[in-house]
């Protein structure tokens, strides 16, 4: 019986990076989380529109004889309006945290693309889109329990999948050099550190965690191609004198893991 469904993605810099698929308990939890803020934000809407729009039918009825017209007009509104919030929530969170929503961070799982890659908003507004009707019957849980990859229909359409979110455990614990340390304050003045996007940050930290089982050759050559990438993306010229590929990335690492980052 399958309890775990893995998935491995080959970064362009050869290196695999493994993750466990959310399953069903963990995605039902998380849009259980997202519903309950979702309809607490709904109440207060109708709260809201039902004061305004009674005192604008009551206006209008006091000055025109089509007042029953404007009603229907602004409960179809309501619907429109009820709908974007619907909608707007998922596109929000899941392009502005990286594919999670409240109830996904709470779950620790995660929207990506079929690659790995991070979603964006064309992702995140095709699963917001077709959630109505993955949900219909309960489509969505069926394909999710009955697939190889557990997608819905929306993820079918947007070319994503929900994986469970990384948690550093003790064999994953990275060693860092004293010298990276220094260098990572020095990193901060003379590089332009926003431009690594999460996806560029678990590459090297993934490169650091398993280091220590390769060959001294394949060491060399990986760690020496991923500084040289990571400092192109950085726009940073040139590695300060003494300072190896290994420290470079440590140091990288660390300015990355900073709150204020």
């Amino acid at each position: 019986m399958r309890f775990f469904n893995r998935i491995t993605f080959q970064t362009p810099e050869s290196v695999e990076l493994e993750f466990t698929l959310a399953g069903i308990g963990n995605r039902a939890l998380a849009l259980l989380i997202d519903y309950t803020i979702l309809i607490v934000t709904l109440l207060l809407f109708v709260l809201t529109w039902s004061v305004l729009s009674t005192q604008l039918l009551n206006f209008v009825e006091d000055f025109f004889t089509n007042g029953k017209n404007l009603g229907v007009w602004l409960l179809a509104i309501f619907f429109i309006i009820a709908f974007a919030i619907y909608i707007s929530y998922f596109v929000f969170f899941e392009t502005l945290w990286f594919g999670q929503t409240p109830g996904k961070r709470f779950a620790k799982i995660r929207v990506v693309r079929d690659d790995g890659r991070l979603i964006g908003l064309q992702q995140a507004t095709l699963r917001a889109l077709l959630r109505p009707f993955d949900e219909t019957l309960f489509i969505g849980a069926f394909l999710i329990m009955l697939g190889r990859r557990e997608k819905r229909l929306g993820d079918l359409a947007a070319g994503t999948i929900v994986i469970q979110a990384q948690i550093p455990t003790a064999s994953a614990t990275l060693i860092i050099s004293e010298q990276a340390k220094v260098l990572n304050q020095q990193l901060v003045e003379i590089a332009d550190l926003s431009q690594l996007l999460p996806d560029d940050f678990a590459v090297i930290r993934e490169y650091l965690q398993r280091r220590g089982a390769m060959s001294l050759k394949a060491r060399a050559s990986l760690s020496l191609k991923l500084a040289e990438q990571v400092k192109t993306i950085i726009n940073l010229e040139k590695l300060p004198e003494a300072i190896t590929p290994d420290i470079f990335l440590e140091a990288v690492y660390l300015v990355y893991k900073q709150p204020e980052f």
